[in-house]
């Protein structure tokens, strides 16, 4: 082997490992983000019948009379379905389907989708605009595609090339800075019956979103978050703390507070499949948030976009009665609003040498807020396993489409579903609330509360 051709073989090498891509968009594209292209990245247009409007700005003004902490209003209270998808018209719209919404029809006779009128109410500040339009020409993928260099206060990667910038775009998504919010967990076992599997108050800091910071100030720790449980009485004072990061030079930190031990300790199992506590083991701890933690165990494969059938602007489900939301088998039909929407979809599969018990998924991540909508799931023999959602709540004070609020999953096999994060019937909803400092979010101030 000559010495050109030894070194055009050690660069295709290189770049083979090196994975995804690294580099940032051109100006020229990044132009785009201006014309035919949303401030964040969504195709402006409409669809060709029609059936998905063209952006026009979303929905950006809070309801008259509106107080943070109030239930958000259903703003299209008076639309009635368009028409309903179940078992016996299924076949029609196959190809706006997802894999587990399909399931859940042949396996619930009763179970359908009522498509309501498409209203793309994503919307976010205009300084998340401009920060989105820096970022378009100066993010790049770090550590394997696991986290992110050059972004701050936008969507990093706007104009996405592969999966990892879809995935980063997600957990950087937009929806809003500092917030807490009462909230239960709803699980629902195989024969019907319901029960509260924990309750308590989660409180959101996202200083990647701080309006007063900025890329130079930026310390890598992109969002913390705590879970303080309050009922049940035997789970009460429980808490899990979490330091989200954008790459491997700030380690993610991961801490529980259990009343048993009265200590708070570091928690490196609450990741990947291991059983959601908080579900009562439904759920998997990297299924919370429909992303939480690390995906390296898994390729991530830009299949591209889809016209998909979707749960969206569902404030009436967020407002709800949770006899009236949490049914036997699934979420009442009646209650849950779909529409349609362009996503991208992206195929997770096993990566080499790695283990999982959910070794291939598909995500479907909706183009106006770039947030995970729904995903599905196979388990290792290929049969469908678990399919998830989130319900998307509207909150034009923000303004921002929520997806890390009302989410939950389907165990296909078992029969068994949850519904996480739900404020329905309680005292608040995802309330914007004053700056929570950082200490707020330390271990320390997590065992001085559980001393308390």
């Amino acid at each position: 082997m000559n010495r050109t051709h030894l070194k055009a073989t050690l660069l295709a090498t290189a770049l083979l490992l090196a994975g995804p891509a690294l580099a940032a968009v051109s100006a020229d594209e990044a132009a785009k983000l201006k014309t035919t292209l949303t401030p964040l990245g969504a195709e402006r247009a409409a669809n060709k019948d029609g059936t998905i409007p063209a952006w026009d700005g979303g929905l950006t003004k809070a309801p008259a009379g509106f107080k943070p902490g109030d239930a958000r209003p259903d703003p299209f209270a008076a639309e009635k379905p368009l028409y309903s998808i179940n078992a016996k018209n299924m076949a029609q719209y196959d190809a706006k389907l997802s894999d587990g919404v399909k399931a859940l029809m042949k396996k619930y006779p009763d179970f359908r989708i009522d498509v309501y009128p498409t209203h793309r109410t994503a919307a976010a500040p205009q300084w998340v605009y401009d920060n989105t339009f820096k970022n378009a020409t100066r993010a790049k993928l770090v550590d394997n595609g696991q986290g992110t260099e050059g972004a701050y206060g936008g969507t990093p990667f706007p104009i996405p090339k592969d999966g990892y910038e879809v995935f980063q775009n997600h957990r950087l998504a937009w929806v809003g800075t500092y917030a807490q919010a009462p909230v239960r967990v709803w699980v629902v076992t195989a024969d019907g019956k319901r029960a509260m599997a924990s309750g308590g108050t989660q409180s959101f800091r996202r200083q990647f979103y701080d309006p007063e910071g900025s890329l130079e100030k930026f310390d890598g720790y992109s969002g913390l978050g705590k879970f303080v449980v309050s009922e049940p009485g035997s789970k009460a004072g429980e808490a899990i703390l979490a330091h989200d990061n954008l790459n491997a030079g700030n380690p993610r930190g991961l801490w529980q507070y259990l009343v048993g031990q009265r200590r708070v300790r570091k928690a490196p199992s609450v990741a990947y499949d291991t059983p959601d506590s908080v579900t009562s083991g439904i759920g998997l701890f990297d299924e919370a948030f429909m992303l939480f933690g690390p995906s390296d165990k898994h390729n991530l494969k830009l299949v591209g976009k889809r016209e998909l059938f979707i749960p969206y602007n569902n404030n009436r489900a967020a407002s709800a009665k949770v006899a009236d939301l949490v049914t036997p088998n699934t979420l009442n039909p009646s209650v849950v609003r779909w529409e349609l929407h362009r996503v991208w979809e992206v195929e997770a599969t096993l990566a080499e040498g790695k283990r999982h018990v959910v070794p291939k998924r598909k995500y479907y991540i909706d183009e106006d807020s770039w947030q995970i909508i729904l995903f599905d799931g196979w388990d290792a023999k290929g049969e469908l396993w678990r399919t998830n959602y989130t319900l998307t709540l509207l909150a034009p004070d923000i303004p921002a489409v929520i997806g890390s609020m009302f989410w939950g999953g389907y165990d296909l096999q078992t029969g068994a579903y949850y519904l996480n994060m739900a404020s329905n019937e309680l005292a608040s909803q995802y309330k914007v609330v004053a700056p929570l400092p950082r200490n707020f979010f330390s271990p320390e101030e997590l065992a001085n509360e559980g001393a308390r």
